[in-house]
Order: C-alpha cells, then sequence, then structure tokens
C-alpha cells in the first residue's frame, strides 16, 4: 500500500490554490481541507456580531468566541467540499468582498491562528490530506512530504478573483479587486504571526498561462516521484 502523504499548498491570494487543492484531493482520494476558508468563518462569524468596523475590531469577542466557532467540510460529491459554519452552508457568502476586507485583519490575530492551526493539524494528522492556505508548509505542516507555493501575475489573479465574484451573483469593479488583493497580499506577508513565506524546500509553481488540468498533471507528477 502506498503511503498517504501529505500536501500543502501555500500561496498568494486568488492563485488558484483551492482549485488545485481540491482537483488534487479528488485524483488522489485524499481528503482536502481549505484553512483559508476556516480563517474567512471566523471572520463572518465576527461580522455578523457587528465585531468588526472600519475603526475597530473587537479582538476580545472574537477570541472568547472561538469555542462556539464549528467550521466543517461538507461534501457534497463529484470531489467538491462545500464549508459550513455551525452547520450552516457558507461556501458562497464567505468568497464575498465584504468578507475578503476584512478577513485579513482577523487572521493576524494570534490567538484565531492557533486556534485554527491545532484544528488543522488534527485533521491531518493521519496524511492522505492536501491543504492549502498561507502558512500551511511553514507552520501547519512542516515535515509535509510535497510542498507546492503558487502563484501567478497580479493582473491575471485581479482577472480570476473578478470573473469568480461576478460568477456568484457579486458586482465589484475590476479595481475594487485589485486594491483589496493588493492589501491582502501585503498583510499576508507582513503580519506578525505566520506571516506567508515561501518555505526552502517548496517547488514554486506559477500558473498564470497554465489551464487547470495542466497544473494538476504537473502536480500529480510530482506525486508520483514521491511514491
Amino acid at each position: 500500500m502506498k503511503k498517504k502523504l501529505t500536501i500543502a499548498i501555500d500561496g498568494w491570494s486568488s492563485c488558484g490554490k483551492s482549485t488545485l487543492a481540491s482537483d488534487l484531493a479528488k485524483a488522489l482520494d485524499y481528503i482536502y481541507v481549505d484553512s483559508g476558508a476556516m480563517y474567512r468563518c471566523v471572520t463572518l462569524f465576527a461580522l455578523r456580531n457587528n465585531w468588526v468596523s472600519k475603526d475597530e475590531i473587537q479582538t476580545d469577542k472574537i477570541i472568547s468566541s472561538l469555542p462556539e466557532i464549528n467550521i466543517s467540510f461538507m461534501h457534497s460529491g463529484e470531489g467538491v467540499y462545500k464549508v459550513c459554519l455551525n452547520n450552516e452552508n457558507v461556501d458562497d457568502e464567505i468568497r464575498s468582498l465584504h468578507v475578503s476586507n476584512a478577513v485579513s485583519s482577523i487572521a493576524k490575530i494570534k490567538e484565531v491562528r492557533e486556534h485554527l492551526v491545532s484544528i488543522q493539524r488534527k485533521l491531518g494528522e493521519n496524511g492522505g490530506v492536501v491543504m492549502d492556505g498561507r502558512d500551511i508548509g511553514s507552520v501547519v505542516f512542516p515535515n509535509a512530504e510535497l510542498k507546492i507555493f503558487l502563484t501567478a501575475e497580479p493582473k491575471i489573479r485581479a482577472q480570476r478573483r473578478f470573473n469568480e465574484l461576478k460568477s456568484k451573483g457579486q458586482n465589484p469593479t475590476l479595481k475594487e479587486v485589485e486594491v483589496n488583493l493588493k492589501l491582502r497580499d501585503q498583510a499576508d506577508a507582513t503580519r506578525e504571526t505566520s506571516p506567508l513565506v515561501q518555505t526552502e524546500d517548496a517547488i514554486v509553481l506559477d500558473n498564470s498561462y497554465l489551464s487547470r488540468e495542466e497544473q494538476l498533471q504537473k502536480v500529480l507528477k510530482w506525486v508520483e516521484k514521491l511514491d
């Protein structure tokens, strides 16, 4: 029996980490965990409780509420996982620009990161998992057998994100999306706790001009070499 690997995928916002991770998990019959969605769920919970505003983030209330926030991944067939917050499917809502504008501020709260990292490690402790995020290879699974750092050109990332939001009935401008991505990139790279970094043992994959199937096949070849 082949050993079940732990695969960590990190990278910038809107590089298609979730797409690659879910495709890879389906191809390998692994569990897929979208760690970014977990931070978005905490953010959505805080927004719904009016703990986040332009002037203030009520950090103490967010931290004390963490035990009340149950995040799960519901398998909906064909390798597709929907994210649930306290048993409610919030997969579309957490991808909104409203949540995107606040998630970096929530994600840098030390106690939030520690809480979610603990959950993520439990989900992947037996291998057979593909997890994507910002600190998977550096913090969550530093001993992962395969680490991928995904990147793409900023303009291409913005266009992808814009198209995704439009397809879900949201109506941001391309400029709004570009500004949001720039701010999130800066926040991800400079936060004090678990900043986004490319680890020395990560393989860089620039998918700016790769199709979804091309990038999947490229990574599957990397996986084969580890068997």
